[in-house]
């Protein structure tokens, strides 16, 4: 018997099941996006370009989901999912009246659903292969040297009015927007880079300002959400 070639054969069967077993992962992915996501998800775009289908958006859109989310914190947030916008996706549909300002209604808010890790980690892998978007992202180049220093909080705080829609902390900011403390985790730093510079180019009618923010601000403001990020905020509530 030619040892030789039999062992060959093997590989090339082992090969092929494993190429089998990761096609088979991203269709299982697929199929869990189009039942389970797709009614309150876009998954296939093209961006909203009327206000009148912007405000039909029940919640973010995932057609560009591998050029935008880190794929490892897609994973685990799918398992434990938690509430990134603290008045949902829009602040006008779930507040109330309180004594001192508008408070957030929760009883209007509903959960994201939760999937197993195997379900997480096929859902992860089918969105991270959504890259239309990948021109944008390939003009960035983070630099994670430029040190944010005290004015990448005073530029997001102050300069630029960030905070007035974006919490920089648990409880501390505004609701409108997506909290910023976990971006650094959430958020690939080349979309975070391009979204500062031009929210339009990837949402033509959203509603987040173009601040014309110059190139190093970008990058200090940037880093200064991933410093944010490595924060136990777990631990400080």
């Amino acid at each position: 018997m030619n040892y030789r070639i039999v062992f060959l054969a093997f590989c090339t069967f082992a090969l092929g099941c494993m190429a089998l077993t990761t096609s088979a992962i991203a269709g299982d992915g697929a199929n869990i996006l189009s039942e389970r996501c797709a009614s309150c998800h876009d998954l296939t775009g093209p961006a909203p370009t009327t206000l009148e289908k912007i405000w039909q958006r029940k919640a973010p859109d995932l057609f560009y989901a591998g050029d935008k989310y880190e794929q490892a914190w897609v994973e685990a947030w799918l398992q434990n999912p938690k509430r990134i916008r603290p008045a949902g996706m829009f602040y006008m549909d779930h507040i109330k009246p309180g004594e001192k300002r508008d408070m957030v209604d929760d009883s209007t808010l509903t959960d994201h659903i939760k999937l197993s890790k195997a379900d997480a980690s096929a859902v992860a892998e089918a969105l991270a292969a959504k890259q239309p978007m990948n021109s944008l992202i390939d003009a960035e180049k983070h630099d994670p040297a430029v040190s944010p220093g005290p004015l990448g909080e005073m530029m997001f705080d102050k300069f630029f009015g960030c905070m007035a829609c974006h919490q920089i902390e648990p409880g501390y900011g505004g609701l409108s927007g997506p909290e910023v403390y976990t971006a650094g985790s959430r958020l690939k730093p080349e979309y975070m880079l391009s979204y500062i510079r031009n929210p339009q180019a990837w949402d033509p009618k959203i509603w987040m300002p173009n601040k014309h923010v110059p190139d190093v601000s970008i990058q200090k403001m940037v880093n200064y959400m991933v410093d944010l990020s490595k924060e136990d905020w777990n631990a400080k509530q």
